[in-house]
């Protein structure tokens, strides 16, 4: 299961539907609702937006994990400045201080 299967099934979990009712909903087969989620196949541009649809979400969280609400926002930013803080310059560090505090004089 890759990262977006992941996630869709997540979604699908939390909704509190079956893969049959959200295929039934997108307008393809639950078997092809699987391999989604096994990561076997892509979903094509525009049922990948009928899944977003159902699910309460975008196309850009299924499959980049980008985030729908500023908790989430908030979360994924904490994500990457953990993962990255060792590579940053001080510079960089400062300048995002300076972000949080909103004293942006550029």
């Amino acid at each position: 299961m890759n990262e977006m299967g992941k996630r869709l099934k997540e979604l699908i979990d939390k909704k509190g539907i079956t893969q049959k009712e959200l295929a039934e909903q997108v307008g393809c087969t639950d078997a092809a609702i699987s391999h989604y989620i096994k990561g076997d196949r892509i979903p094509r541009a525009s049922v990948l937006a009928k899944i977003a649809v159902s699910l309460d979400t975008t196309s850009d969280y299924l499959m980049e994990g980008v985030p729908t609400s500023v908790t989430d926002e908030l979360g994924f930013a904490k994500k990457l400045i953990a993962r990255n803080v060792s590579q940053m310059s001080s510079a960089e560090k400062r300048e995002i201080i300076n972000i949080l505090l909103g004293d942006n004089n550029e």
